[in-house]
């Protein structure tokens, strides 16, 4: 049981830390010499193995069009070496994605993400579901709303 409740403790850190404050760094603290992203359809890294550097890449990448996104983790239940993590997301559309000039709206997410740990309690890897289809629609409707009426 406190094992369980230290790596809740151990995950919302990195969460604050390397996904909210954007200290890529930080990571290396946290994740384990390989992460696998088992499942999460839409990312670009579904179904990869990535060591630090890569990790830390993907990190970077993500946060480059919502620097200032942030998680309200709404829910952490752990179960043997996986720690289940519910949550709601926000960022500002500060830079382009493919396909979506920045617009300067903020978007929002929600999703729930398994966050496996090894003997060390370093993360080694997610399974992922998010809303996507939502993000998408906010990034239409930013973008419907930024063009000039034709």
């Amino acid at each position: 049981m406190m094992h369980s409740s230290l790596r809740k403790q151990r995950l919302a850190a990195f969460i604050q830390a390397v996904w909210d404050e954007g200290l890529v760094d930080a990571a290396a603290d946290y994740i384990a010499e390989v992460y696998t992203i088992y499942h999460d359809p839409g990312d670009p890294w579904h179904g990869q193995m990535l060591d630090r550097a890569g990790f830390k890449d993907r990190v970077r990448q993500s946060r480059a069009a919502f620097p200032d996104q942030r998680f309200a983790i709404q829910g952490l239940f752990a179960d043997g070496d996986s720690v289940v993590m519910t949550w709601l997301w926000r960022g500002t559309h500060a830079a382009d994605l493919p396909g979506f000039t920045a617009t300067g709206q903020t978007i929002h997410m929600s999703g729930a993400t398994v966050y496996m740990f090894d003997a060390d309690d370093r993360l080694t890897g997610h399974w992922q579901i998010t809303d996507r289809l939502g993000v998408y629609q906010q990034l239409r409707r930013g973008r419907q709303e930024a063009s000039p009426a034709s």
